[in-house]
């Protein structure tokens, strides 16, 4: 009996293939001039394989080129930091703006709305982003059993800093009925666990310091044998 055989004998069902994450990034968007931080969210459309009907934040999956996508502002050396694991090596670093630079690009097809220092006059080229304004609040592996597992950062911005009015925003194919909804009153929505608890974990951290600091730490969930993990990045 050869190892194929071993590992699927005949009769038996085959295993499905075990899914590797991908690397993702995405986007907390939060308008704080009005008083009471709001957020801004999106609904994912129902044909979607992953998370169909759910309310979530701009984001998706890192593509190959990102990390060469022009930026006007440097990610914070604390957010850098943390997102290489204090790692010196160059390699590290691209990876690291490379998911900076995808969160601000699925903003932008996602939504419309452009953290940039400014829009060049052919709108086909992409924008310089600002990364300086960015926080790393959290991350998330998406268990294994799922159709589609990704490896999520979760980035932050505060919409004054970044230079976004809240009415510029526009629905796309991937995500639509934006709003920018109160923080205090937002959970009764249909959106993922996971995007449930990151964001409580934001707004306790919010009320703890409002300006959110650039080196504080964050969650890191990730799954072990069966159990729902929560490290610390």
């Amino acid at each position: 009996m050869n190892e194929a055989d071993r590992e699927n004998p005949p009769g038996a069902v085959a295993s499905p293939p075990r899914l590797l994450p991908k690397d993702a990034a995405t986007l907390i968007l939060i308008e704080r001039l009005g008083g009471t931080p709001r957020v801004l969210m999106g609904k994912r459309g129902a044909g979607h394989a992953f998370m169909p009907d759910l309310y979530v934040f701009p984001g998706g999956r890192r593509d190959r080129g990102d990390h060469a996508l022009p930026f006007a502002t440097d990610l914070h050396p604390d957010v850098l930091s943390r997102l290489t694991g204090r790692s010196a090596r160059p390699e590290a670093a691209r990876r690291a703006r490379g998911l900076a630079l995808a969160a601000v690009r699925e903003l932008r097809e996602e939504t419309g709305l452009v953290l940039a220092a400014n829009v060049p006059h052919d709108r086909d080229a992409p924008p310089a982003a600002i990364l300086g304004c960015l926080r790393y609040v959290a991350r998330a592996i998406t268990p294994p059993g799922n159709v589609r597992r990704f490896d999520t950062r979760f980035f932050l911005a505060f919409a004054d800093e970044a230079g976004i009015a809240a009415g510029q925003m526009r629905d796309s194919e991937e995500l639509s009925d934006l709003q920018w909804l109160d923080i205090e009153r937002i959970f009764s929505l249909n959106m993922p666990d996971i995007t449930r608890t990151i964001l409580e974990h934001v707004r306790q951290q919010m009320k703890l310091d409002p300006s959110l600091p650039f080196g504080s730490a964050g969650p890191f969930y990730y799954a072990r044998s069966g159990r729902f993990v929560r490290a610390s990045i």
